[in-house]
């Protein structure tokens, strides 16, 4: 099994929506599938280096076989992760990391955002539903991670005030606010807290809400605009 190779890039090819480089290596020629972000910087000669180092997965098929090159040994193996699914073949999962980050992936995966999942060519409602599903059970300690990161990131100690927050959530939903609108603004919310309480010395709900409204009602005239 080849995990990687080292070797001098010989030429470089688009086909449709598929990348490819040829490597010369040890005077052997691998033709390999890559990713378009590397492509466009060997084309447009952002990486100077002609020697260059892929890590591979080899997929054997009855009429070929196929090389898929990364950057990093974590692309392959998120790679690899993604083709485990059923129904996903290796093109679906290219044209994944040809969209997004692995961060990017993995927070579609935690707020279930179908929509994103779904504008990747090749993948429709009931594969994005399976997708989430499947890489949410894959990629747990990475989501627990992120989302205690996020905990700590916003946790106030102020029982008076995390109360505060609680009753400005419950608020905004009882004046008709989205919760996924509501979600988005609250850490902007939180970052000002510490602002406000020394601002007014008495941090007050009143100006909280007008604070949380005036944020909601600017997002919602950007997605009008």
């Amino acid at each position: 099994m080849i995990s990687w190779i080292n070797g001098e890039l010989v030429e470089l090819w688009q086909t449709n929506q598929k990348f490819f480089v040829l490597i010369n290596c040890q005077g052997l020629g691998y033709e390999i599938q890559i990713l378009e972000s590397f492509f466009l910087k060997l084309k447009t000669n952002q990486i100077s280096n002609k020697k260059i180092t892929l890590w591979l997965k080899h997929i054997k098929k009855e009429d070929s076989d196929l090389l898929f090159g990364f950057t990093s040994k974590e692309q392959k193996n998120f790679f690899i992760e993604i083709l485990s699914i059923r129904g996903v073949g290796s093109q679906i999962g290219m044209g994944i990391l040809n969209k997004f980050s692995i961060g990017e992936v993995i927070n579609a995966i935690k707020t279930q955002n179908k929509k994103l999942i779904c504008s990747v060519p090749g993948i429709g409602q009931k594969m994005s539903d399976r997708l989430i599903l499947e890489l949410k059970n894959k990629f747990k300690s990475e989501i627990q991670f992120e989302e205690e990161k996020a905990k700590d990131e916003f946790e106030i100690k102020d029982p008076e005030i995390n109360k505060m927050i609680e009753d400005l959530q419950l608020t905004l939903q009882s004046l008709n606010y989205k919760n996924k609108e509501i979600k988005t603004i609250l850490p902007i919310i939180i970052n000002e807290v510490d602002f406000l309480a020394k601002k007014e010395n008495n941090l007050s709900f009143e100006n909280l809400l007008k604070l949380a409204m005036n944020y909601l009602d600017k997002e919602s005239s950007n997605i009008a605009s």
